[in-house]
């Protein structure tokens, strides 16, 4: 009822306008009083302006993704329970960068471990690179808020990785093993027996690409992959969460990432691929997820090891 007044209003003031039966008109031919008048033109505007305010955000909205937290819940839940990738009593390491992808983790798997039907620690910890200028306080907030225990390791990583690439295009291969190992090596020094990362369906999808382009074969990390001689293993819980997913949930739940300090964020083959995947899916809808499924079904040594029990049985 609302949304036909505010349309009549509009509809009769443009229809008194396109007459050219202005108020003044009214006013002469004493059909309407001056406060009457007066008291009705304030009405439209104030209607005129509620109308334009809610087209503005709605368009808004239309644009800025939105994740709720129950949508996450279930996005994660169905890939821990696919790929068993959670045991009683498992204590696991969240590798956060202060990037959306890992908060986002955080926060699930800080919810789902209220009522999984297994117990399970958390951990989460950050590898300082050594780049100044990176706050980790607005981290180190929200895993108090989620009653989980935070770790910082400073390295110097960033300025080791950029002396050992000098003659590469970029430094990005030796930072991530050098993070990779940091990360690695202080979760077992905590007690830990796994370690969560961060890599949702997109992310998933892209290394397929990278490694059809820059290696040529038809390979993605898994969603379970057992480090050999260490004891760890790696799960990547988000498996079946998009990108564009991630970034509703950062928006609508406010999480405070972090500004990568990397000077090579943003220049990678990695964003290459990206803007390639984006481009394939915006000519052809639905696109990643059809990728996501060639992948699952592609007989992947890493994928075919860690086979989801309901297809082993």
């Amino acid at each position: 009822l609302g949304s036909f007044l505010y349309k009549f209003v509009i509809y009769t003031i443009i229809w008194t306008l396109s007459h050219q039966l202005p108020l003044q008109y009214l006013l002469h031919k004493n059909l309407i009083s001056y406060s009457y008048n007066i008291t009705l033109f304030r009405i439209c505007i104030i209607i005129i302006l509620i109308c334009v305010r809610n087209f503005v955000f709605s368009q808004i909205y239309s644009i800025i993704p939105t994740m709720k937290l129950q949508k996450l819940y279930s996005k994660v839940r169905q890939a821990l329970d696919d790929y068993n990738m959670i045991t009683e009593n498992d204590k696991i390491a969240i590798g956060v960068s202060g990037g959306k992808d890992s908060l986002t983790l955080l926060y699930a798997l800080s919810g789902i471990r209220s009522f999984y039907p297994v117990p399970f620690e958390l951990v989460a910890i950050a590898v300082d690179l050594g780049y100044e200028d990176f706050d980790l306080s607005p981290v180190k907030a929200l895993c108090d808020e989620l009653s989980v225990e935070f770790y910082v390791v400073k390295t110097d990583i960033g300025r080791i990785s950029l002396e050992k690439s000098k003659n590469q295009a970029s430094p990005c291969s030796w930072c991530a093993k050098l993070r990779k190992g940091a990360l690695n090596d202080f979760a077992l020094s905590v007690g830990c027996n796994k370690i969560a990362y961060a890599h949702h369906m997109d992310d998933i999808i892209e290394t397929m690409f990278l490694s059809l382009l820059y290696e040529g074969q038809f390979y993605s990390f898994a969603p379970v992959t057992q480090l050999d001689g260490s004891g760890l293993a790696i799960i990547r819980p988000l498996m079946y969460v998009g990108e564009s997913d991630v970034k509703g949930f950062k928006n609508k739940y406010n999480l405070p990432v972090c500004k990568n300090p990397c000077p090579y964020d943003g220049h990678t083959r990695r964003e290459y691929v990206k803007q390639l995947v984006r481009q394939l899916n915006m000519e052809n809808p639905g696109v990643k997820k059809r990728l996501f499924s060639a992948i699952q079904n592609g007989n992947i040594d890493d994928w075919v090891k860690c086979t989801k029990p309901s297809d082993a049985s």
